[in-house]
């Protein structure tokens, strides 16, 4: 009741002053609140942020180490870049007539790996030299490489034999015929060759009538309608020829298609990836034990940080605190005593 009786007895101005009192104080609040939010993010630990980036950057060097031993060399060369090119192969589904087994392409797919990398490289390099192999893709690297080459249908045992005696770790036969495949070429190529007669035969027969209407106009001194004529003509003969030439480059790459095919059917095809495996690899030890110092002088490196520059950073972030609560004090002892000057006034 006492506080009432009070708040009563004060007048117009002085609720106005202790309204704006009020209002300074709350702005007051409010800026130390937000100096004091900005501060703590502006001084957190940006040890934390490298060695989070540090953990990024170390899981990209394990996942390129992996790439590396998987390869037995070098960390770009893995067992996915380095298989050889695919072919085509027809889709699966059933092939009409009893010729299939006629239009069969045999693979042989196969990993080796070996202590002895130069030697069976080598032995491998030299089949290049006969003459019913026939390379298509040869590579070597520091701890890998890769063979791609085709052998004729009468000598591939031999060459078989040659691969099963280096005793590869994997060596996959896939046969497949591709009948259904130069079928389609061929239904395809029929198709083109027939529309290519067809433009033809428009071509000439529009040659032929836009010579005779020429004919015409020319008799009867038709100028403005032998200037269309011509105009006409010439338009409708680049559209042709441009569509005969489309035509001839589509048959053209079907037919290239197609007799790669066939020439599947004479050949046998080996892919072979080989890799070295050591029981003991003096250069992987070598490399591991130089991580192994990396890391340790990095992480020596982040304990003297700890101890000198993050120490000291942490000390004056603490003063910067104690600043901030020096000046609260002072702005609350101070705002109390003008409350209650106000307010006794």
């Amino acid at each position: 009741m006492e506080v009432l009786k009070r708040i009563n007895e004060l007048k117009t101005g002085k609720l106005l002053k202790l309204g704006a009192l009020v209002l300074a104080v709350i702005i007051l609040l409010a800026l130390a609140f937000r100096l004091l939010g900005s501060s703590f993010k502006s001084v957190l630990p940006e040890r934390a942020i490298i060695a989070k980036n540090a953990g990024v950057f170390s899981l990209a060097q394990t996942d390129e180490a992996l790439d590396f031993e998987a390869a037995g060399g070098t960390a770009g060369l893995s067992l996915r870049n380095a298989a050889p090119a695919q072919t085509i192969r027809p889709e699966p589904g059933q092939t009409a007539g009893a010729q299939a087994e006629e239009f069969e392409v045999t693979e042989y797919r196969g990993t080796i790996e070996t202590g002895r990398l130069q030697e069976t490289c080598a032995e491998l390099a030299e089949l290049k030299g006969l003459d019913y192999v026939i390379f298509e893709n040869a590579s070597q690297a520091d701890k890998s490489c890769n063979y791609t080459f085709k052998v004729k249908l009468e000598n591939a045992g031999q060459i078989l034999d040659i691969v099963n005696n280096l005793d590869p770790k994997e060596l996959t036969e896939t046969i497949y015929t591709i009948k259904r495949l130069l079928d389609d070429f061929t239904g395809e190529l029929e198709i083109l060759q027939k529309q290519q007669a067809a433009i033809d035969a428009t071509l000439e027969n529009a040659i032929k009538s836009y010579d005779n209407i020429t004919v015409l106009a020319n008799r009867v001194q038709d100028v403005e309608s032998l200037a269309k004529i011509i105009e006409s003509k010439i338009s409708i003969v680049e559209r042709l020829t441009q569509e005969r030439l489309n035509l001839s480059s589509q048959l053209e790459r079907l037919e290239r298609a197609k007799a790669e095919q066939l020439d599947r059917l004479a050949y046998t095809y080996f892919y072979l990836d080989v890799y070295e495996n050591k029981f003991v690899d003096f250069e992987i030890l070598k490399e591991s034990w130089q991580r192994a110092v990396k890391q340790f002088v990095s992480e020596v490196n982040g304990v003297v940080q700890d101890l000198t520059v993050n120490l000291l950073a942490w000390i004056l972030m603490v003063l910067q605190y104690l600043v901030y609560l020096f000046v609260l004090l002072l702005a609350v002892k101070y705002g109390w005593r003008l409350v209650k000057y106000f307010w006794q006034k």
